[in-house]
């Protein structure tokens, strides 16, 4: 997989052991489901490279930045000209090359699979 200048090489998708520290990390002091998603969505916009470019149902869009919703959800806010669109994280493709701090994102998809 090709790399920009602003993001290291690294393994695709992260090892599981990986993505266990990574989860860990974000719900060290989170109690219950709530508290554990909010420290999701903190590591993931301390840590995403926005913005990005990704292509979202064929037609390219910036991920400009990440909300939670009143309803707790994760969401990448997406640009295409004056349009604008949040696209839950758990479905927004990630693009080729990754952006820097990816790996919050698959560490967040793998701790909704078994929550």
């Amino acid at each position: 997989m090709t790399r920009g200048k602003n993001t290291k090489r690294r393994p695709w998708p992260p090892k599981k052991a990986d993505l266990e520290a990574l989860i860990e990390e974000a719900i060290v002091d989170a109690y219950g489901e709530s508290e554990q998603r909010t420290g999701f969505y903190t590591m993931i916009e301390q840590h995403l490279g926005l913005p990005f470019e990704a292509e979202i149902l064929g037609v390219g869009a910036t991920v400009e930045r990440i909300d939670m919703t009143d309803d707790e959800q994760i969401v990448a806010i997406c640009r295409r000209g004056r349009s604008r669109q949040a696209i839950p994280i758990l479905d927004l493709p990630l693009p080729d090359p990754l952006p820097a701090g990816a790996e919050w994102i698959e560490a967040y998809r793998h701790w909704a699979r078994v929550v």
